[in-house]
């Protein structure tokens, strides 16, 4: 079974093309992090938010990242993460076009 890791939290920028230069580094230490099959990176400019929906190949390894992320986070000075996991129901997300 596969694990959507949802995250986001108050950020002030750098935004869209500006933000690669920024956080290429994390994106390509994230994309090693044990268990991770994909990350998308979400970014709400109007709202002062970011984050991103993650999809792990089992619970553990979403638990454990959460809680690496959270405490990055807390570090750079964003005290309050809001982060849910779900369990994928891959039969009826493969009719609607999703595959891991």
């Amino acid at each position: 079974m596969h694990y959507i890791l949802q995250v986001d939290f108050p950020y002030t920028g750098p935004w869209g093309n500006d933000m690669v230069p920024a956080m290429e580094g994390l994106a390509q230490s994230i994309a090693k992090e044990a268990g991770l099959i994909w990350k998308i990176w979400t970014e709400n400019a109007a709202e002062n938010e970011a984050g991103g929906i993650y999809l792990f190949a089992d619970k553990a390894n979403a638990e454990r990242y959460l809680a690496l992320h959270a405490d990055r986070l807390k570090q750079a000075g964003i005290p309050h993460v809001n982060a849910k996991i779900f369990a994928v129901n891959e039969a009826l997300s493969n009719i609607d076009g999703w595959s891991a």
